[in-house]
């Protein structure tokens, strides 16, 4: 088995993994802050910490790995 079968693979697992770290972000807007209303208390920064961060870096990170794998595998095709 070469490496060009088993990318597939990865990509299936990087692509769940990267869709439940986009789930569990935490949602800044809310529908009241698409139309232009708010509270107050969401118009301000926002710092991310412990867990908050920790999914936020590992989600960046998947992306770029499955970025990298989906560009490994096109150079290894063609």
């Amino acid at each position: 088995m070469n490496i060009a079968e088993i990318i597939p693979y990865i990509q299936i697992v990087l692509s769940i993994l990267l869709i439940g770290g986009i789930l569990l972000q935490q949602s800044e807007a809310g529908l009241g802050g698409a139309f232009g209303g708010g509270d107050g208390f969401s118009s301000g920064f926002h710092t991310k910490r412990g867990a908050e961060k920790t999914i936020f870096i590992a989600t960046i990170v998947i992306a770029i790995i499955f970025v990298a794998t989906s560009f490994g595998l096109l150079l290894i095709k063609s």
